[in-house]
Parts: structure tokens; sequence; C-alpha cells
């Protein structure tokens, strides 16, 4: 709230009476913070009776058993009673505290819990250094629970969300792997001034490796779900099983943040400053000695919002009318990407090439009549740009509609992508760009009608897989190619897509399949034929391994997403739906199979009745080869064309493809009865 009120500020002298009240107030802040649990849930059930056996369980846990163990290590799980009042609970402290912090941190929440969950046989509550839970359900903390979760977040945001947002993915999918790999025992990965981040991750320890990364995937889901327009500079994620939080100051081993702001509750959410619970008193006596401060420091700041309330109202006022002065410029800017008006420190490069007069500009009123005012009932589902409607023109030709919302600050550079690129490519393989529309605060781009939506509806749908027998999905897998080689060579660009996946490839309503999204698409000029970038987007799993850690891409970059493609068209399965259920990733399994002669074992069982094991052989022998760690190594793409068009082309052995993280064991296939899949994805993707 103070930061808010500084802003309206235009006079120093009051901005100076702020900090002063600031610091008198800072104290007093802070104890309460202290005594106050950043989050508590508990089953609400009210299960056991005062005075009841399980209760004198849950007391001996709370006071005696955790509270011995506390301070000797970061985690302890201990269970107290017999059946069936028998009571289990867990503690576990942040990494990087001291184990005085720790003891009296769990000191503090031990008590509070009972407080806060009152004859509740579930009870879990998170202070800033530790977790404190219990339940009556054994080995719980073993077990995922991504049930409920809280956020809290800073209210100053970054400057340019999408890349800070791009680059954290990258830095907590790496996190994650750490957790799992260099601190197994601990499930724990910090770093420290990487580039200015400070982040952490943690799961409990007796978690599996996959439920860890799973875990750690959903909280991550979190920020990228709630943050859309802006991005905040610190976020806290936590939840039963895990938790993570990064921040733009060393919060690691120094517990007194940057003051921030309180956050909207109205969607359950918070903002907070991250506080250090010291525990040192009684917490009866910490409630009542802050209740003063709390009602002094309210009534203070009422009386500076209501002093200050005319000035805020005029420079809110200015900022509005600036803002409408502003509306015709925004609007240039953006007829400036139709017309390929790039700027000159634009990737593309510096020259003016003027208005196209081949793109249409579509009306928005057609655009509205068409989608029925962009109901519900014609959405087809959400993409990285941003929602995706169904249209029918008054001629009765369908088109669909990617919706950007101009004032959400998202996905502009891949708006000018998308136009300048795709509007100037044309193959049977690539989907066609109609035209857009920007109106208002709408930007819109118009493409064909894919009836048959995207690849990943059918090949990772247990109900939809069969539909594609191997004559299918062989027609794919070389309509696929094509298109990807009229990128690197056959069209007068040079262009790497960089995100290629099954949920980019679109199905016409022949099933022929057409390469799209080209938000993340880059072009190579003249003899270029590698670029590198700090701004690493796409997902993983399908990034190249030179491309995810060193930002280096070109055209064999491509090739390893192409081949990562390959193989889950062959098996079925996405690539990362394997670490979930193997421990390592579809690659190293085919590897592993491929290496003991037993290739075929990763054809997908829906296939068995339609497949021919010669084709089916050479196309994991191929798309292994597209996986290798080195570039060098890996086939181009006219190669890889020529080889899915030609019977009598040899292959070397491949060697071990890259990213082999996982566990050394796999479960045998031949357990797969049915033709499903594992839709949780253990990786921390840059969904876009």
């Amino acid at each position: 709230m103070a930061s808010v009120l500084v802003l309206c500020l235009c006079s120093t002298q009051t901005l100076i009476l702020i900090l002063l009240l600031h610091s008198v107030l800072l104290v007093g802040v802070k104890a309460q913070l202290q005594v106050n649990p950043l989050y508590y849930n508990c089953s609400m059930s009210k299960n056991y009776t005062e005075g009841s056996k399980f209760q004198s369980n849950l007391n001996r846990l709370l006071y005696r058993s955790l509270y011995n163990n506390g301070g000797n290590s970061i985690y302890t799980k201990v269970s107290v009673g017999e059946e069936p009042d028998k009571v289990h609970g867990v503690f576990l402290c942040r990494r990087y505290v001291e184990p005085k912090d720790c003891q009296n941190c769990i000191d503090v929440a031990s008590e509070r819990i009972l407080h806060e969950c009152p004859l509740d046989r579930q009870g879990n509550i998170w202070y800033d250094d530790c977790l404190v839970r219990y339940s009556n359900i054994p080995n719980f903390a073993s077990m995922l629970n991504t049930s409920f979760s809280k956020i809290l977040y800073s209210t100053q945001n970054v400057s340019q969300p999408e890349q800070f947002m791009e680059y954290l993915s990258a830095v907590f999918y790496h996190l994650a792997i750490q957790a799992i790999t260099i601190n197994p025992n601990l499930k724990y990965a910090e770093t420290k001034s990487f580039q200015g981040l400070y982040g952490m991750v943690q799961c409990l320890p007796d978690l599996s490796a996959v439920d860890c990364v799973t875990c750690l995937k959903i909280a991550f889901s979190g920020i990228r779900d709630y943050f859309l327009a802006s991005v905040p500079s610190g976020v806290r994620i936590l939840l039963p099983s895990c938790n993570l939080r990064y921040e733009l100051y060393p919060f690691l081993y120094d517990s007194v943040p940057p003051s921030t702001s309180q956050g909207n509750e109205d969607k359950g959410m918070s903002s907070v400053p991250p506080s250090t619970s010291q525990g040192n008193e009684d917490e009866g006596k910490s409630t009542s000695k802050t209740k003063p401060i709390s009602i002094i420091t309210g009534v203070i700041l009422a009386i500076l919002a209501v002093g200050l309330s005319g000035t805020c109202f005029y420079h809110v006022k200015r900022r509005r009318i600036e803002k409408e002065g502003n509306e015709g410029s925004q609007e240039l800017q953006l007829l400036d990407i139709i017309g390929e008006t790039l700027d000159e420190n634009d990737d593309f490069g510096s020259e003016k090439k003027g208005r196209s007069r081949e793109f249409p500009v579509v009306k928005l009123d057609l655009i509205r009549a068409a989608t029925q005012n962009f109901s519900e009932e014609n959405k087809l589902g959400e993409g990285g740009f941003g929602p995706v409607y169904k249209g029918t023109l008054a001629n009765g030709i369908t088109i669909a509609i990617k919706r950007l919302s101009r004032t959400s600050g998202q996905g502009l550079k891949e708006f000018k992508n998308e136009v300048v690129l795709i509007a100037r490519l044309q193959h049977r393989n690539l989907v066609r760009l109609l035209g857009c529309c920007l109106e208002g605060n709408e930007a819109l781009l118009i493409y064909e009608f894919m009836p048959n939506k995207s690849l990943d509806f059918f090949l990772f749908d247990s109900r939809e897989n069969e539909i594609l027998d191997w004559r299918q999905r062989l027609h794919i897998i070389k309509g696929i190619a094509k298109g990807i080689l009229y990128l690197h060579e056959d069209s007068r660009l040079r262009i790497i897509h960089r995100d290629l996946k099954a949920s980019n490839i679109l199905l016409d309503k022949d099933m022929n399949p057409k390469i799209s999204d080209f938000g993340m698409a880059k072009m190579f000029s003249g003899n270029q034929r590698e670029a590198n970038t700090n701004r690493v987007v796409g997902t993983y799993g399908y990034m190249a391994p030179e491309y995810a850690m060193e930002g280096l891409f070109s055209t064999k970059s491509d090739v390893f997403s192409f081949g990562v493609l390959l193989l889950e068209i062959v098996s079925g399965r996405k690539n990362n739906s394997y670490v979930s259920e193997y421990g390592q990733s579809l690659l190293n399994f085919a590897w592993k199979l491929w290496r003991e002669g037993h290739g075929l074992e990763l054809m997908d069982p829906c296939l068995s009745w339609s497949c021919v094991t010669t084709e089916i052989t050479k196309c994991i022998h191929l798309g292994l080869h597209c996986v290798q760690q080195d570039p060098a190594d890996r086939p181009t793409m006219s190669c890889v064309a020529f080889i899915l068009e030609n019977d009598t082309q040899t292959l070397p052995q491949p060697s071990q493809p890259a990213f082999s993280i996982g566990r050394s064991t796999a479960e045998p296939r031949s357990n797969d009865q049915l033709c499903s899949v594992n839709e949780v994805t253990l990786s921390i993707p840059l969904p876009r």
C-alpha cells in the first residue's frame, strides 16, 4: 500500500514523511508477520473430539516428537499412537535456514496449527521458514498432493514479462532436474544471482523423483495461468508436497526482503512480504502485542490516504487522458506490423518494405458476426497467442481466428512474426494465413479452418488414436518432413520454426498435416546457418540440447524436434509421459530398446494390425539419428525427406540420444494392454 501511495505523491516533503512513517512502523509490521502464517489448510471435517485419544496423540506429536527433532534436521517424519487413532506428522524447513530458526518456526507452527485446525484430523500450515503437516493417513508424506495451493506475489512487475517468463521457465526446469538428481535425498535446488534471479524449489523428501517434478510442474503452471498480462518480480507458490520461489533480490540467506503491498484477495491470491518466523515469543503474547500496532498502522495510513486523495485523483485523471491520446500512435504501430515495417533493431533486418497490398485486413464487425461475438460455443481452445475461435463467414467459408487482446501486453512480437513470415510462405503442409484484423483493442489473425484439430488430439488420446493407422501416420510424418524442408531450403526465406510439436501440427479434412504457429520462428538471411539468442522459447522435451542450454539454434534444432515428434508418432506417447511412467524420456527408452535389438517394442500397440515392420523400424532408426547430441551428427531435412521416400537408403547405427536424465531401468512395454496414454507432463515447459 505504501508503494501505491508514493506513486500518487508530488511533493518531496510528503515523500519524506511517508518514508519516516514506514521506518517507524516497520518493526511492528515484521513482528506481526512473524506470528501470522503464510497459509494454512485444514480438512474442515471436525472429525475428532475433545479429550479423545486422537487429540492426545496429536498433542504428543506436535509438542514432543516434532519439537524434539527440530533443529536437528530440515525434515522429520514421525508417527504417534496406534490405529485407529494414530497420528502421522512431518516438518520441513527451508534448506537455507539456520537450525535455531528451524526450531523456532516449528514451535510457532505447531502451536498455531491447533488454533487454526481445531478438531481436524488433517492440517497443513506454512511459515516463511517451515512447513508443518499432520494427518491420520499413513505415509501421506510420500503421496503426491496438489489438491490446493497458495500463491504469494510481489506487486512490482518486471518490465519485459514475455522474455522474463520464458527465462523463468528454463531456470525452474533445470532446478527441478537438479532437485531430483543432484540432491535426491533432500529434493531441493536453488540458484543464486543467476543473471539477477534468485530461485529455489523444494519437495517433501519422501516423494519419488517423478512425483517431485510433477508437483513442481503444477506449481510453476500456477504462475503462467494466473499472471497473464504482467509478471511479478517475486512469486512464492505453496503446495502440500512442494514449493517454489523466485525473487530479484538474494532472499536465500537474507530474510529481510523489500517491502511489498497486499495483493488481490478476491482471486484467492495474496501478495505479502516473505517473512522469517523467529518464534522467540509466546504466540498469544505476540498476537496481543501486534494488535495495537495494527490499529495504529491502519489509522495513520487511512489519514494519509484521505489527505492525498485529491492528488491521486489528479494523477489518475491525467494518466487516463495521456493514455487516450496515445491510442492513435498505438494503432499506427500495429498497422506497421501488418505492412512489414520492421524496426531497425529487429531480428529480421532493417529494410523498410512498405505496406503490403496483397495481405487482406478484415473488419472487426465481420469477425464478430462470424464468431457470434466470440461466443464460448465457438471457442476451439487456447494457444500461446490467445484463444482460438471457429467462425463462419457470410459466404459459408469456415475460418479459425486467433485472438490477442492488445491490452494484455502479450504476444505482439509473435503477432508480427506470424504476419511477416507465414503471409509470405505457401506450401501444402503449412497452415494458410488468410488475413488479420486490427481494431479497437483487438488484434486477430484469420486462418484456414482445420476440421480435424491437431495431431496431439488423435495421437495422445486413447479414445482417438486408433483412427491413426500406420498408413495415416506415415503420411503425416512425410508431410511434416516436406513442410520443414520447405521452410529450411525450398522457400525464398530460410525459416527456423523453433516450436515443432504435435499440438502445432494441424490436420485438414483429409488428415493432411499442416505446420502452424510461427510466432517463435526465426528467419536466416544469406548464408547464415546458425544464431544465438538469450531468449530461449519453445517447449521442453522438443528442444535441442544446444538450444535449451546455450541458446544456439539452427536448422538442426528443428531436425531434433522432428526426431522427437517422429518417435512420438510411432509410439503414440508424449516424450515426457515416459518420464512419468518409466523414469526416463521417450528418447532414452527408444535407444534402450534399439540397443537391445527390440526396437519394434516401441511401436504403439494400436498399430499391431496395420503396421509395416520395415517402415516402422526405419522411422525409429531415423528418429534416433535426428535426436543425436551433436548437431553435426543429425541429418538435414532434405536427407530425412529422401530417406522417408526411399527404401534403399541405409543409415549408420545411431549413438545414445541427447537428454539422458532419468532412471536407468524401465517397466517392460509388454504391460501395455490398452491404447492409453498418461497425460501428466513432467517437464516444466514453455507453453505459449
